[in-house]
């Protein structure tokens, strides 16, 4: 058997470091357990980097809802006895995505050939994520498979129905100022130059907001396409800025800093840290690499920086509680929180408690946020309306008041 080596710490903190024979490092980590010890890193002896698994990520062609519904689906037949094989054909035969059916043919040929369904779908990393793979093999390896997939269906659903509620809140008022900015400009385009050339035959002076408004018009008229194209260069230069080291922290520090939507991201962000590292320390991936993953996966440099920093402390022996406590990014909760599942060994059930409570903070923020939004949005209609208004008619009104 290969010889790894670990590092491990017991339920006051002392750090334990040694070399063990297993079968592989989900064997390792269960014996780990079984010595009432947090495992907090495993690695091969002759590998050179510790364990590593990357979130779920998935493949072109392949939508996240497939595989939510297969991962559900197959939880389903696996807990009823279906034997793996003929539950694979069964999903591969009644899936509508042609890129997936095949994906799931390779999978089934692969099962039928003598590798493990954690082997097979590893040649798919890029649909089901290594972290997924890695999963299903502690499944595989504990004889826990149908509760494996069934914790990770459960997982992929909240996270599904999360963003769908996320999405959802956006929709009306999205809708609302994606018409009024058509109409203002199909206003300016074909309303505004028939209405010019009526006030060119008055000879009186304009009041200034009809002046201002005819400028606007002519300049949209004549420069929609350098609008444009600014409009283009600004988004794709500010993509490109954001994406650098230095322009990625600025803008999510600015990001991080606005008044309502900087709190609903902070609580999102909150969410998916707790969701992600509960899952995989409840599925015994060792502290150090679960916090590597969630530092990848989170696209925020701030909580990177944090993250990097508790490794650090983690590594040296510290409880994941201490240093989250110093770091103003993580709010008083979470290391609070952390503190008793490391002393009670139920950390996986704490953080799954606390991705719930931080995601019914986003759900709360940003529904007063659109129903906010709401009022504010017909208030701003009104005064544009009202605007255009005032300028299309005050010209006539000043041509009446001559008489």
């Amino acid at each position: 058997m290969p010889l790894f080596k670990f590092i491990a710490k017991d339920s006051t903190g002392k750090k334990y470091t040694g070399e063990v024979e297993a079968v592989d490092e989900n064997a390792l980590v269960k014996i780990l357990q079984q010595e009432r010890l947090i495992p907090i890193e495993v690695r091969s002896k002759d590998s050179k980097q510790a364990i590593n698994l990357s979130i779920f990520k998935f493949g072109k062609g392949v939508s996240s809802s497939e595989v939510v519904n297969f991962t559900r689906q197959l939880s389903t037949m696996v807990s009823a006895g279906l034997p793996l094989t003929d539950a694979l054909l069964i999903l591969q035969k009644q899936t509508k995505s042609g890129n997936f059916a095949r994906i799931l043919g390779e999978v089934v040929s692969d099962v039928e050939g003598g590798l493990s369904l954690s082997q097979a779908l590893g040649k798919h990393d890029r649909v089901f994520g290594i972290v997924y793979v890695k999963l299903i093999e502690a499944g595989e390896t504990g004889g826990v498979l149908d509760k494996v997939l069934s914790k990770l269906a459960q997982s992929l659903e909240k996270e599904r129905e999360f963003k769908s509620k996320t999405r959802g809140a956006f929709i009306y008022p999205s809708i609302v100022v994606t018409v009024m900015i058509v109409v203002m400009v199909l206003m300016m385009i074909f309303v505004i130059p028939k209405l010019t050339g009526l006030y060119s035959q008055i000879g009186t002076q304009l009041p200034l907001p009809t002046r201002i408004l005819i400028a606007m018009s002519n300049f949209l008229r004549s420069f929609w396409w350098l609008l444009i194209i600014v409009i283009a260069c600004a988004v794709y230069g500010l993509r490109v800025f954001a994406r650098t080291p230095s322009g990625a922290k600025i803008v999510s520090r600015f990001v991080l800093a606005l008044p309502i939507w900087g709190k609903i991201r902070k609580t999102l962000i909150l969410a998916e840290f707790t969701r992600t590292l509960g899952l995989l320390i409840g599925t015994g991936i060792p502290i150090i690499s679960a916090l590597r993953v969630v530092r990848d996966i989170l696209s925020s440099p701030s909580y990177q920086e944090g993250i990097d920093k508790a490794i650090g402390r983690v590594e040296r022996g510290s409880p994941l509680y201490q240093p989250l406590a110093s770091d103003p990014a993580f709010p008083p909760i979470i290391p609070q929180m952390i503190r008793v599942g490391e002393e009670t060994g139920k950390m996986d059930e704490v953080l799954g408690r606390l991705s719930l409570y931080f995601e019914g903070e986003s759900e709360n923020s940003i529904r007063n946020l659109t129903t906010a939004l709401e009022p504010i949005i017909l208030v701003v209609l009104g005064l544009g309306v009202g605007i255009l208004v005032l300028s299309i008619i005050l010209p006539i009104y000043n041509l009446t008041s001559q008489f």
